[in-house]
């Protein structure tokens, strides 16, 4: 006998009357509110942070002025500690070079003041040509030195330009080598008071006779006065070779002292004392060593001057008898230094 067949559901037993229902399946929980990561715009870095702006100023300042580099570095370095900005190395440049070019500042200035120092004691042997230099009336002068050739003498001539112009156009001498031969060379200076004759020392001084003869061969000295005559006790001179007629006029160059100061050191004291100029004495007057140009000195009388005027000759004795002429006329005012009080002009110089 067969079986009857099994109902489709038969097994299945219903839940119970009043019984709760089967619980979901369980799902992950819903994202939170907003965008999670990752979805949606990338997120970027925080942006470089800035460079302080007072590391910049420092580091220019350094080239600039260093005292304002070495301000501003340390201005921008507690600035730097307090925000974090960029610019340490900046910083720390300017205040490296800052620091560098102040102390190499200060030690140039200390040099300088030594140098400045070192030639003003070399500038007490200088002495204006308006000056009276000289020894008492009682004072026993020594003689100018005996000459003892450099061994420069006359190798290399300079007449560099002066910030002055000339007075009267001239064109400097030919520079260089120029010869000691002959040893004297004549020259006549003819004047409305007389003739004076020159014998000008070329063995001795050779730059110098060199720029007289120029000079005379130009007519420089033609129709000019004698600015200065001095009549003291120790100083008896006739100024003449400024076309000015000031006592400030030259060629518009200058030229190196030659004998007797060639035959010092200029740190010499000596260069200070007072030596006997001779009666007969043919020298340039000047400002200062080196300042040489056109004036020079007519010496009539013994004149006491330091070894820094330029021995360039002697004035034969009719010259000498019209210096005393002159002299006698005395200067103008009634003073010992000044114009002579009858005007001395010189018509020509002529040299040979």
């Amino acid at each position: 006998m067969t079986e009857p067949p099994t109902p489709p559901n038969a097994g299945f037993e219903p839940p119970a009357y009043g019984a709760p229902p089967a619980p979901p399946p369980a799902y992950p929980p819903p994202p939170p509110y907003g965008y999670p990561p990752g979805y949606g715009y990338p997120s970027y870095p925080a942006g470089p942070r800035p460079t302080n702006t007072f590391a910049i100023i420092s580091l220019v300042c350094a080239f600039l002025f260093a005292p304002l580099g070495i301000l501003f570095g340390h201005l921008s370095l507690s600035q730097i500690k307090k925000t974090g900005e960029e610019g340490r190395g900046l910083a720390i440049a300017g205040l490296v070079i800052g620091y560098l070019v102040t102390t190499a500042t200060v030690l140039m200035i200390i040099v300088m003041a030594v140098l400045v120092m070192a030639v003003a004691r070399d500038m007490d042997t200088y002495y204006d040509d308006r000056r009276t230099v000289s020894a008492s009336p009682t004072e026993q002068l020594d003689d100018l030195p005996k000459f003892k050739p450099p061994a420069t003498l006359g190798s290399n001539c300079q007449y560099p330009a002066t910030s002055e112009p000339a007075s009267k156009p001239a064109k400097p001498p030919r520079t260089g080598k120029v010869p000691t031969t002959p040893e004297f060379i004549s020259a006549t200076v003819t004047t409305n008071r007389g003739t004076i004759g020159l014998q000008l020392d070329n063995a001795k001084a050779p730059c110098t006779v060199n720029n007289f003869v120029s000079l005379a061969k130009q007519g420089f000295f033609d129709k000019t006065v004698c600015h200065r005559l001095t009549t003291g006790d120790e100083l008896g001179v006739l100024q003449c070779g400024d076309p000015s007629g000031t006592g400030t006029g030259g060629p518009g160059y200058r030229f190196p002292n030659e004998y007797p100061t060639n035959q010092f050191r200029l740190s010499d004291p000596a260069m200070k004392k007072p030596l006997r100029y001779p009666r007969g004495t043919l020298a340039m007057a000047n400002t200062g060593l080196g300042t040489n140009g056109s004036q020079f000195y007519l010496v009539y009388e013994d004149s006491a001057l330091p070894p820094t005027y330029t021995v360039f000759g002697t004035i034969d004795a009719a010259g000498l008898d019209t210096l005393d002429e002159i002299a006698a006329g005395g200067v103008a005012g009634g003073g010992d230094d000044g114009k002579p009080a009858t005007e001395v002009r010189i018509e020509s110089v002529r040299v040979g």
